[in-house]
This record gives structure tokens, sequence and C-alpha cells, in this order.
């Protein structure tokens, strides 16, 4: 959890420094064409939800995503636009669930209360493809101002590994079941820079798992956390 972090707030000093020597250029004559084109920095945690009986999360599952949004208005204001972005992510899911192979079949199990273990995560690398609607009360002059974006987020989860590390074994390996291509709905609402961030996975985390029981695995993530907007 500490490199993410780390990178999150190195991520945010930097755009934050960059845009602060820009100000002085935004304070000009008013632009009828002005755009809200921006940089975004995330970062919360994830929910895993409708998990198997007995499943349970431990430490921080956290998320981290990062990218830029163009800004297309659609009143003569400027203040409601589409939103069209590109960016990436990196979730990490913490629980109980070890995943394992056998006989080239991944397969899942609850580890029991009595195995002390130190780590346990499915970790997943994606491309972002968010596509919003933005309403927002500012002008040409005002640059801090309430927000609400809301929209679809397509990702393609590039890279996926289950990893598990105990005193007496560690298992680590790509994991064919996580779903490559998700989708979700989210919504942002906050003012100037701070914004509140939810978003709904609208598909399964892993496609087609199974426990080793034969129970099927249906959990889907829900992303509570802060998400920065920079111009």
């Amino acid at each position: 959890m500490r490199c993410p972090v780390i990178l999150f707030f190195i991520l945010f000093n930097v755009v934050s420094s960059h845009a602060q020597e820009l100000d002085s250029l935004l304070n000009r004559a008013p632009d009828t064409k002005y755009l809200e084109d921006q940089f975004y920095i995330g970062i919360g945690y994830n929910a895993l939800l409708n998990k198997p009986e007995g499943i349970k999360q431990s430490s921080l599952s956290y998320g981290l995503h990062f990218g830029f949004i163009k800004d297309i208005p659609l009143n003569q204001k400027r203040n409601i636009a589409l939103g069209v972005g590109l960016g990436y992510a990196v979730n990490s899911f913490y629980e109980n669930l070890k995943a394992y192979k056998e006989n080239g079949v991944v397969l899942y199990d609850r580890i029991p209360d009595s195995v002390d273990f130190k780590r346990n995560k499915i970790e997943s690398h994606s491309i972002d493809f968010p596509l919003e609607l933005r309403f927002r009360t500012s002008d040409t002059q005002t640059h801090s101002f309430w927000r609400v974006h809301t929209g679809l987020k397509i990702r393609y989860a590039f890279a996926n590994r289950s990893r598990y590390i105990a005193k007496e074994s560690r298992v680590s390996f790509d994991n064919p079941d996580v779903n490559k291509l998700q989708y979700g709905a989210y919504l942002s609402v906050g003012y100037n820079t701070w914004n509140v961030y939810v978003q709904y996975q609208l598909n399964d985390l892993l496609d087609n798992a199974i426990t080793s029981e034969g129970e099927p695995i249906a959990m889907n993530v829900l992303h509570l956390g802060l998400i920065f907007y920079i111009l």
C-alpha cells in the first residue's frame, strides 16, 4: 500500500505545482471558447460485493487511477459538457479467498482462520476509458467551482495477478479469471480540486470463477474515494 500512496502524492504535487505556474495565464480577458480539459488523480477503497460465504476483506484494498479528460461543451454557457478520457489504474483486493491452480484450472478456497498468512490478494493493472456528462458552476472568470460528473468507465485489465504469501508457502501467478473487459458507472461531486468519487462495477471481477466445491464466484466492486481535477 505504501508505494501507491507515495506515487499518488508525488503525482498530485507535480501536477499541482504546474497548475499554479499556469494560474497567471488564466487571469486574462474572458474566453468565450474556454474548456475544462483536466488531468485527474484518484485514490480510494475497493469494497468487494456479493462475496461467497465466509469471505472477508483484509488490509486495505486500494485503487489508484490517473489520466486526462477532454472537455466538449454542449451549451453556450459552457457549463454542461461531455468528457472523454484516457487513463491508467491499479487496483488491489486483499481477502481470504486463496487462488491456486489445479490441472490447469484456477480454483478458490477460503483460507481458514487458523492459518497464519501474511498476504493474499488479486492485483490488476488496466487502461481506463471514461465517458462522462459534466455539470459545473464555472465561467471564464471563475476557476474554483462546484462540479458534478457522472458517466461510464470501460476498463481493459491487461495484467492481473493472484498472490498468496505465508510462512510455509508462496503462490504467485497470472490469473486468467480476472475479467479483462470491465465496465462501471461512476459519480464525482465536489468543489474546486477536491471531489468525492464513487464507482460501481456492473460486471463481475472474476469471469466464470468457482470454488473448489463448485460454488460460483460473482463478486463485483464498489470503489469509494477522492478524485482531484487539475486544469
